[in-house]
């Protein structure tokens, strides 16, 4: 395996390991036995667990825009594409019943700590935020995009907590058909398929 696969497959072990068990209980021990690195070889890619919180932070950035743009690329209505972004919370459910939401959580941890990386990881909301605010926009509600967004973002949030802490998957399909039912009435003609008249 080479230097650039072996520093990869590390970050994807730590990026998993903060998720499940949170950044401050993930040891280099934890991450290197999950490689199966010894403390020396993992030592060459990474000095500091701060340089892999930098190197995970900037691999989810990297995969959140990739599946923005896939969205865009994949639906041509705005409506569609913040449906899929609420449908992430049935489609990961498994994973947020158990550990929350990877996004919230990291910043959650990293504000507590009051850790250097707290702003890189809060922007990954920012991402979404203004990702949304562009959907809304095209659905002609430029002049309160950015507050739907907020909100629809709030919910999600909400719903991932308290996902964790009642491990409900039914709530979870609940909250998910009330925020696409609240979409529905945030319409306005856009398309051919965003046609719905306004609430």
């Amino acid at each position: 395996m080479g230097a650039s696969d072996t520093r990869r497959h590390i970050v994807e072990a730590a990026d998993r390991l903060f998720y499940e068990n949170g950044f401050e209980a993930t040891s280099f021990a934890d991450i290197a036995g999950d490689v199966g690195l010894s403390r020396g070889n993992f030592y060459y890619h990474f000095k500091t667990k701060d340089e892999i919180l930098d190197a995970v932070i900037a691999r989810r950035v990297s995969a959140t825009r990739a599946m923005l743009e896939s969205w865009e690329e994949a639906m041509p209505s705005p409506s569609e594409r913040i449906r899929s972004f609420a449908n992430v919370l049935v489609a990961n459910r498994t994973k947020i019943m158990a550990h929350g939401c990877p996004v919230g959580t990291l910043c959650n941890e990293l504000a507590k700590l009051d850790h250097a990386a707290r702003g890189d990881a809060a922007f990954l909301f920012s991402l979404f935020r203004d990702w949304l605010a562009r959907q809304f926009c095209a659905l002609g509600r430029e002049a309160d995009a950015d507050a739907l967004a907020l909100h629809i973002l709030m919910r999600s949030q909400g719903v991932a907590a308290l996902s964790t802490a009642f491990r409900d998957e039914d709530f979870i399909r609940r909250e998910v058909a009330d925020m696409e039912n609240w979409l529905q009435a945030q319409c306005l003609p856009a398309s051919p398929s965003d046609s719905r008249k306004p609430a």
